[in-house]
């Protein structure tokens, strides 16, 4: 049976750099030069996915303006939101918006109610997600593909379709980043039989 683990970490800071709050998807076809073959969702789950964003976007656009700072991220029809809420009835309000756009199956509301983030907090997570990229990358014993990665505030949030083993190391990877603050497991978790299953056979 999946399951969906969503586990706060608290992660030692260890430098001064910082890092960004836009999506960073590793692998799979919405950022970034990977083919969607690679990806642990099927291409039909992955171009629902990005169509979930693209709707609750406009959404939360659409009523709530200038309001909030939202970042909207959908994984395997999970739908992570991030950013900012000035008031508790506003981030009720994005959420009640999320989960009203078709094929989302689960919510996962990480909004934060306070000012809006600043231009510089911002260009700070880009940065962070671009230093735990790296790292997923040179980590010979992950598949950095199956990592969905978003920062916001400082605060590292990962997803993915992963196994026990994989969520762990991934865990450990990013939070010896310079500039965490914290690291927010929200993965799908899956068996080593079951990624045996789905990983492509070599020819």
């Amino acid at each position: 049976m999946k399951k969906f683990s969503l586990t706060l970490a608290a992660a030692v800071l260890a430098s001064t750099l910082a890092t960004g709050c836009a999506p960073l998807l590793i692998g799979g076809a919405m950022v970034g030069g990977v083919t969607v073959a690679t990806d642990r969702r099927t291409s039909g789950t992955q171009l629902e996915d990005e169509t979930i964003e693209i709707k609750a976007g406009a959404r939360i656009r659409e009523q709530l303006g200038d309001r909030v700072h939202i970042n909207v991220n959908s994984y395997n029809r999970v739908v992570l939101i991030t950013g900012e809420a000035r008031n508790e009835e506003d981030k009720a309000t994005v959420e009640r918006l999320v989960a009203g756009v078709e094929n989302v199956t689960n919510v996962m509301n990480e909004v934060g109610v306070t000012m809006l983030s600043s231009l510089s907090s911002r260009s700070n997570d880009v940065v962070i997600q671009g230093k735990v990229k790296a790292q997923l990358i040179d980590a010979r014993d992950l598949l950095s593909n199956a990592f969905y990665v978003v920062v916001e505030r400082g605060e590292v949030f990962i997803m993915g379709r992963v196994t026990e083993r994989e969520a762990n190391r991934a865990t450990d990877i990013a939070r010896q980043v310079g500039g965490v603050k914290k690291v927010v497991r929200a993965f799908e978790i899956i068996s080593e039989e079951e990624l045996a299953r789905i990983t492509p056979k070599k020819q």
